[in-house]
């Protein structure tokens, strides 16, 4: 039956599109480390954040066209509160708003930013007080303000949406049972995405847990006809799911519907890739159809084969070549730190302030590569009583790498630290991950190239493995008294 209606919504699909367009778009959207996707539209624009978890500046804010090619264009959150978790992006009045849940190292809170345009200033976050996780921002049909939250709960909102009313949280709805024999990490009722379409409000959730087995995340469906319930939920649930462990894309979950201009309909959500979950959750997209009956059925049976564009492909902006402008919050980010003052960047050069005394406390700066295999290269030069050099960090246990200091060239497994050979105070080093197998070289010229003797494994550095959320995210550090600055830094893919 299931196999049925999704050829009847691909029929549907295919004569909404016309055959107009023709080009294709492969996913992820964004590869590498995206989780938690919301998304919203204004006229022919489209805004798109995500999980910030332990990385700053957080809550970068990405705009698109075309809903493929993004563009990072601000960062809302310039402050680092503890691990930042599942937010939501949305327009009320003439402002703009972004709720979002701080889950660690204090406990569980909520806050809000808001600007009067997605490319910024954002405020300075607002506490909201109040606990749960994974808020959500609706308007009911009287004009209340609402969040919806994680375990169906939700709780009223102040008319300016920058604080909640007391005693206004209540469960509202169960969620939708799966069947039994499905193996997933349990409920886990979260990541609520609420919007009103026609004469429905639809609330999409997510179960199963974000990480564990392959077939542990969905997408479920419920509706109301208000904003008080009660909620149906859809006879043809999940709208998203990974059914075989062989697919490539894992836990496929936490989805955010979206539309384009002329009516089509889109589900954005996030999906770990099979055996590259040290990549983190990368966000993909499929079509999906508002049948007759008012309800959303998927479209593709692989999302992994290329899929037709939902409107006319803009033209891609290289985001790898510009990692080597060292744009703090849009390609780069520290680890728990938001310290620009360590940072100047001059016609390329980056000059880093040494912070901590060793890798692991050094808040590195890093940034997403969402590839398989690459390596990065710079010409590093030290000034003061500093350790400097390149790393692939999950978080300041697990991270892997090659340094040097005046004395000797470090290595890094695994978070320890050992020293040997020749070193100098101007170095060029090179880091390349292929296909989770790490390897070193330096030059003392940068002509002349010398493979390190070690070599070491990354693949088992994920959440299932080390919790918390992360990803492997290359970049560079600078430990010490003192600073480094890092010259001719270069992304090559080898893919």
């Amino acid at each position: 039956m299931k196999r049925l209606l999704t050829l009847f919504a691909l029929v549907i699909f295919l004569t909404s599109c016309g055959g107009a367009s023709v080009a294709t778009y492969t996913n992820p959207i964004l590869g590498g480390d995206y989780p938690d996707p919301t998304i919203m539209r204004e006229g022919e624009d489209y805004y798109m954040t995500h999980s910030a978890f332990d990385y700053q500046p957080g809550l970068t804010v990405f705009h698109s066209k075309d809903l493929v090619n993004w563009t990072p264009i601000s960062y809302a959150l310039k402050e680092y509160l503890g691990s930042v978790w599942a937010p939501d992006i949305c327009k009320y009045g003439d402002k703009y708003y972004i709720y979002f849940t701080v889950a660690h190292p204090k406990g569980r809170m909520n806050f809000v930013t808001y600007a009067d345009s997605p490319y910024g200033p954002w405020s300075d976050p607002i506490d909201l007080k109040v606990g749960n996780i994974d808020p959500c921002h609706v308007v009911g049909e009287d004009g209340s303000r609402w969040l919806f939250m994680s375990a169906g709960k939700r709780v009223r909102l102040t008319d300016d949406g920058l604080a909640i009313l007391p005693e206004t949280m209540e469960t509202v709805y169960a969620g939708w049972q799966y069947p039994e024999e499905w193996a997933t990490e349990g409920l886990c009722l979260e990541g609520p995405k609420l919007r009103k379409i026609g004469e429905y409000y639809y609330y999409l959730n997510a179960e199963g847990g974000t990480a564990g087995p392959p077939t542990s995340h969905m997408v479920v469906v419920a509706r109301s006809k208000s904003i008080h319930g009660p909620w149906e939920d859809s006879p043809f649930n999940p709208l998203v799911h990974t059914y075989d462990p062989a697919d490539r894309w894992w836990s496929k979950g936490h989805g955010s519907l979206i539309d384009t201009p002329d009516g089509r309909w889109w589900v954005v959500y996030h999906a770990y890739e099979n055996s590259f979950t040290n990549l983190g959750r990368q966000t993909l997209m499929e079509p999906v159809v508002l049948g007759e009956d008012g309800w959303f059925y998927p479209v593709v049976k692989d999302v992994a084969e290329p899929i037709a564009a939902p409107l006319p492909l803009q033209e891609q902006v290289d985001r790898k070549a510009l990692i080597g402008e060292f744009r703090l919050g849009y390609e780069w980010k520290f680890y728990k730190s938001f310290d620009p003052e360590r940072v100047r960047v001059e016609e390329g050069v980056l000059t880093l302030q040494g912070k901590g005394t060793r890798a692991a406390d050094s808040s590195p700066m890093m940034f997403v590569a969402g590839e398989h295999a690459y390596e990065i290269e710079a010409e590093i030069e030290l000034h003061g009583d500093v350790t400097a050099g390149l790393l692939l960090v999950y978080n300041s246990d697990f991270f892997q790498g090659t340094g040097f200091n005046k004395e000797r060239r470090m290595r890094y497994r695994k978070g320890s630290e050992s020293g040997r050979g020749r070193s100098a105070e101007h170095m060029w080093l090179r880091l390349r991950n292929h296909h989770h197998i790490v390897t070193g070289e330096y030059s003392f010229d940068g002509v002349e190239w010398h493979r390190e003797t070690w070599g070491m494994m990354i693949n088992g550095y994920d959440h299932n493995t080390l919790y918390e959320f992360q990803s492997v995210l290359p970049g560079v550090f600078c430990a010490g008294d003192g600073y480094a600055t890092f010259k001719n830094f270069t992304y090559r893919s080898l893919e």
